[in-house]
């Protein structure tokens, strides 16, 4: 692209941050040297996403999107097939083992395609089907496309669930946004839960309880003190999807 790009990478341990820190500061640093350039070159923190790579469709979901970037941004004509696309890892995936870059994978998005020979008959097939998703990406846009955009994970709820829960446990620089909100309001619903439990009330029970019974008004503090979107919202004045507690 002409401002940004799309990059999807494995990482078998948690070091994406270290990772994309190094990637830019030294493509940054070849770049402004090659054009004698000086400064940033990226304006504002790169958009992580994090996926299922389970082999249930989401990690095709997101290869297709950066392969089908070119058709979107109109850098081809129409005479032009996917493949001549010089900025995109496309092409590689349709070469032989031997002549393919050693670093592309290509294994995983073939085996979510059904493709298990890596043979020509094979790639023929992939090119095939990507052409024809080419014409229905410029009739209209994908469903798929705006989970990737606005979202911050694409897998299952069980999926986003354990996510939250990591986050829940280990929080760091890395996570901000909507999956720290995502996360204390799924800690909030279990707190509140628990809470209940050992009282014996249900949720009609603590709304119907007025504001200064003393049960209610310590499950209000744990929640200040163990969550953030909680109090924040309630000073704020916002709308959460958190329980309505006060």
């Amino acid at each position: 692209m002409s401002n940004h790009f799309h990059l999807v990478v494995e990482t078998p341990r948690a070091n994406l941050v270290a990772g994309m820190r190094w990637f830019l500061g030294t493509y940054t640093a070849r770049f402004n040297r090659r054009h004698r350039y000086f400064g940033h070159l990226f304006s504002g923190r790169y958009k992580s996403l994090i996926v299922d790579g389970s082999g249930s469709g989401y990690l095709k979901t997101v290869c297709d999107y950066a392969h089908l970037n070119p058709v979107r941004a109109r850098l081809l004509k129409p005479e032009q097939s996917l493949k001549e696309s010089a900025w995109s890892s496309w092409p590689e995936y349709l070469k032989k083992s031997a002549k393919r870059i050693a670093w592309l994978r290509v294994d995983r998005l073939n085996g979510e395609y059904s493709l298990e020979e890596d043979n020509s008959a094979e790639r023929r097939e992939l090119e095939a089907g990507m052409e024809q998703r080419r014409e229905l990406e410029l009739s209209h846009e994908h469903g798929d496309w705006k989970r990737l955009r606005r979202g911050w994970c694409l897998g299952p709820a069980t999926f986003r669930e354990e996510l939250l829960d990591l986050i829940g446990q280990k929080r760091g620089r890395q996570h901000y946004g909507e999956e720290l909100m995502e996360s204390d309001a799924q800690k909030a619903e279990r707190l509140i839960a628990m809470r209940l439990g050992k009282l014996g009330w249900s949720s009609e029970n603590l709304k119907k309880r007025r504001k200064g019974d003393v049960q209610k008004a310590k499950l209000a503090a744990q929640l200040r003190k163990e969550t953030t979107t909680c109090t924040s919202a309630r000073i704020s004045g916002e709308k959460t999807d958190m329980p309505r507690l006060l």
